[in-house]
């Protein structure tokens, strides 16, 4: 149930993404008065599900939901219609338009979806606000894993500024560290001042989600809030919401980690939980499931003070327009990291089971509109790339002619689209084989 969940939230986020990008072509396209031949959600290669012609556009939704595409009147596209280009060329024709009008309907697909992200987050801001862990409320310290330890991080330290400038957002310290090349991270270590230098060499390991940083929670209260209808051994046991788990094989923890680490040490091994229920103590055996947990949930809304902003209609505007412009900046900056040779990014390209991995387990509106906006992003970046069968290939040919009054030849833009999509069905290959590999490997 939770893959389909995610898959659901996939293909519905993909397919507005894609509505709103080949729309932007469309109606471009419609403005300048070229004829548009077909507008298809989802690729029809072969046959499709559904297709319907209205005026001169025939609209469809296709088999393969690899993306989508308008297939414009005489242009050079993936559709490969050389046939069409050897006609004379007529008055609504892509080609037979000025350098000027074929370029802005280039980049109306990217533009549409970059407004499509600002518009998203202006509305999550305005209806959800903006709710964030700071650092000054981490209370109990952050807690660390073997890397950050090599780092120089230590269970309990508190983070108080990098590079000089004091951290608000707790959880934006280590994606500031691997975007921003940081070099020194300050941390409070029992009341002394800390100065962690950032060794550039823990990055690829940083990448792969290792050396991060958490904040560190109390083992107890330990009350149990919530048990999953499926993969819960601790509810097949015998386990109750209210139960209060006080030790587990007779030790009380300190701390919520220590906890975790000893269940990952007894997996498969049963354990017994110390329970107090109605005032009674209780013993439960349980055996931890090949993930080491029990399958419990425990609520930390009171361990944890959550700082939340809320925006009214007018400020959520510049603000939305803040986020969408920075989440660019952000992924600009991750092509350093997957091209460097020193963090080795590449190994973390990853394909559709990547981006459905984030996905929440349920389905929660904020997090779907919060995830499609962030994706709107990424298309928009990717389709501007200047790889011949993206827009940003296409919009290259035409910035030089608008520059030099030169239009490439048709045959030359014929066999730049093939280079294109060869390069594109590699990149295609290479992150969804890093995929595969990775659930192999699990």
């Amino acid at each position: 149930m939770v893959v389909l969940i995610k898959i659901v939230q996939l293909l519905f986020a993909l397919s507005i993404l894609v509505i709103i990008h080949e729309f932007g072509h469309f109606i471009f396209a419609r403005l300048f008065k070229v004829r548009v031949e077909k507008f298809f959600l989802f690729f029809d290669w072969g046959f499709s599900l559904f297709k319907k012609k209205i005026g001169d556009t025939e609209y469809g939704v296709g088999w393969l939901p690899l993306g989508g595409y308008v297939k414009i009147s005489g242009m050079i596209d993936e559709s490969m219609d050389v046939e069409q280009m050897k006609l004379p060329p007529q008055p609504w024709e892509f080609r037979s338009k000025p350098a000027w009008q074929r370029l802005l309907i280039m980049l109306a697909g990217v533009v549409f979806n970059v407004i499509l992200a600002i518009f998203l987050y202006t509305m999550i801001l305005n209806v959800w606000g903006e709710t964030y862990l700071a650092a000054k409320d981490v209370k109990y310290g952050i807690v660390t894993d073997s890397t950050a330890y090599k780092m120089g991080f230590r269970d309990g330290d508190k983070v108080i500024s990098v590079d000089g400038v004091v951290v608000e957002d707790f959880y934006k310290v280590i994606p500031d560290v691997l975007l921003n090349e940081r070099k020194v991270i300050t941390v409070d270590r029992d009341g002394q001042m800390v100065n962690i230098p950032v060794d550039r060499k823990y990055i690829p390991m940083m990448m792969k989600g290792k050396g991060d940083i958490d904040a560190r929670i109390p083992f107890g209260p330990f009350v149990v809030s919530d048990l999953p209808k499926k993969n819960s051994p601790a509810k097949d046991a015998g386990v109750k919401i209210g139960d209060e788990i006080v030790k587990i094989d007779n030790i009380a923890f300190t701390w919520y980690n220590e906890f975790q680490s000893y269940m990952k040490s007894h997996i498969g091994v049963p354990v017994t939980l110390s329970i107090i229920r109605g005032g009674q103590p209780v013993d439960i055996k349980v055996t931890p499931n090949k993930a080491g947990m029990l399958g419990v949930a425990r609520n930390t809304k009171e361990i944890l003070h959550l700082t939340t902003i809320h925006y009214n209609f007018f400020e959520s505007v510049p603000a939305g327009l803040n986020l969408g412009v920075n989440a660019i900046k952000d992924y600009l900056k991750q092509f350093k990291l997957i091209f460097s040779k020193e963090t080795k990014g590449y190994e973390q390209l990853g394909g559709f089971i990547t981006i459905g991995s984030i996905f929440p387990d349920t389905w929660n509106w904020m997090a779907f509109w919060k995830l499609t906006a962030f994706i709107s992003i990424i298309l928009a970046v990717m389709n501007i790339l200047p790889i011949p069968a993206l827009d940003g290939g296409h919009v290259m040919f035409l910035v030089y002619e608008v520059v030099t009054g030169r239009k490439p030849s048709d045959k030359f833009l014929e066999y730049a689209q093939i280079v294109g999509m060869v390069i594109l069905f590699g990149l295609l290959i290479f992150a969804n084989g890093n995929d595969i590999l990775r659930l192999i490997r699990k």
